[in-house]
């Protein structure tokens, strides 16, 4: 299944960043805690180049907590400062400010040093769409200015907010890259709502997704939808399998597969299976 998806706001996104970047001190990356690397696009690393990073784990909340210490050991040993958190209910966003100051310290004492104590830090926040970006920005600046839904390409502006305390933070829109470099990171976005439902078959996608939680998190199955995939790992059969159980059946007997495929994937993204994540450090090389 290869998904591809780059309207054309998002090569305008790209340009503005480019340009804005160097009003910026500092790149805060948000990131969903169930696909660390997917949910990364990998045009930031080369823009961003000579920015200190911050990396946001967002979704920490629904994604494998042993997981969520793995993946910011590898991040951090990659020379990247890192939080976790859970924009939608604030846990984790009071580790922001001081993660913050502590990548800037020396940038801090510079400006004290010059006579500039208080001169504003900087930051940018970037993200590929729907990881929960105006969330994090709206629990940061405490009111709801940054647009938030449940989908991609919301945010279509960028924004600057001023925090106090001698920091500014610039929001941008969501932005993918021209061509995923293979079909799992397709796949994995458009499992989490990165990518448009509008563009693919959704009961393709939904048999991948099964496939994958029966290696990934089989147990969710077996409690959510009383599949077992120890017996079978087939996708599309464990997605009949699930709309049977959930007596979703057309007239013959024939089962729902497009109204479970929704189901599946709504609930996913809903955090209704448990904590998950599908990605794992040692894949990432």
């Amino acid at each position: 299944m290869n998904i591809q998806w780059y309207p054309g706001h998002m090569a305008k996104t790209k340009r503005m960043i480019v340009d804005q970047l160097k009003l910026v001190d500092l790149v805060c990356e948000i990131v969903d805690a169930r696909i660390p690397v997917s949910s990364r696009n990998p045009d930031i690393d080369s823009i961003a180049a000579s920015k200190p990073r911050l990396i946001v784990l967002n979704r920490a909340d629904q994604s494998d907590p042993e997981l969520n210490k793995k993946w910011a050991s590898y991040f951090r040993l990659r020379g990247f400062a890192v939080i976790l958190t859970d924009s939608k209910k604030g846990v984790g966003i009071g580790t922001f400010l001081p993660a913050v100051k502590l990548l800037m310290k020396d940038k801090i004492k510079r400006n004290e040093e010059k006579g500039q104590a208080g001169r504003a830090i900087k930051i940018m926040v970037v993200g590929v769409p729907n990881v929960g970006k105006s969330s994090f920005i709206n629990r940061i600046i405490k009111r709801k200015s940054a647009k938030a839904e449940d989908k991609p390409g919301v945010t279509r502006g960028k924004q600057w907010f001023s925090l106090g305390d001698g920091l500014e933070l610039l929001d941008t829109p969501g932005i993918l890259w021209p061509k995923f470099d293979d079909e799992k990171t397709g796949m994995h976005l458009a499992f989490t709502g990165a990518v448009r439902d509008e563009i693919m078959d959704l009961e393709t996608l939904a048999s991948n997704l099964m496939a994958e939680l029966a290696v990934y998190a089989p147990h969710a199955l077996i409690s959510r939808y009383k599949v077992d995939a120890a017996a079978e790992k087939d996708g599309y059969t464990l997605l009949k399998a699930a709309a049977k159980k959930r007596g979703f059946l057309l007239p013959g007997g024939k089962e729902d597969t497009e109204r479970m495929a929704r189901i599946l994937l709504d609930e996913f993204r809903g955090g209704l299976l448990g904590k998950i994540t599908l990605e794992v450090p040692h894949d990432a090389g």
